[in-house]
């Protein structure tokens, strides 16, 4: 099976538990707190991973993790089943498929939005407004700044580009003069 299609049957159940449980919120937070945790703590993610420490160990130590957290009963049992079944090194690509599944149940598209400066919450309003007029949908913002736009802003959103970046508008100008 590939790891496409095995990241989503898991990220599906899960999906399918938290809409049972109406913990599809609290899942995908407890999902990317432990997703967040083994990207910083390498050695106990490669521990995890180990072929060489027995299971016991390793479910030990995943509890602790767990407990430490106050994490769900349904996202320990989950964490669980991936540490039985070897596939915790997936949990990335779980992450990500959970929360693309559950911003699809609710209706929510996620934009990535790029400025040359920090926009202050007003600004941050009238762009996503401005995308869910576009769309239809509740859009979730995630801004980040790069101030090698020199001005303007970029939106991706459902794998398009919204590009009102003074250098691409720059560009379009150069463009339209050379062309005559």
């Amino acid at each position: 099976m590939s790891a496409s299609a095995l990241t989503r049957r898991y990220a599906k159940a899960l999906v399918e538990l938290a809409v049972e449980q109406q913990a599809v919120d609290r899942y995908g937070e407890e999902l990317a707190t432990v997703n967040a945790i083994f990207v910083r703590e390498e050695l106990l993610r490669l521990l995890l991973d180990s072929p060489t420490l027995v299971m016991s160990k390793k479910a030990a130590m995943l509890s602790d993790l767990a407990a430490a957290l106050n994490l769900s009963e349904g996202m320990r049992k989950f964490l669980g089943l991936l540490l039985t079944k070897d596939r915790l090194r997936y949990l990335p690509q779980i992450e990500e498929t959970y929360r693309r599944l559950a911003d699809e149940l609710s209706g929510v598209l996620r934009a990535r939005i790029t400025a040359a400066v920090a926009l202050d919450a007003e600004q941050q309003r009238a762009i996503g407004a401005s995308l869910e007029k576009q769309t239809g949908k509740k859009v979730a913002l995630n801004v980040t700044v790069d101030p090698q736009l020199l001005g303007g802003v970029k939106a991706e959103i459902g794998g398009r580009l919204f590009d009102g970046s003074v250098r691409t508008q720059l560009k379009r100008i150069e463009e339209s003069l050379t062309k005559g």
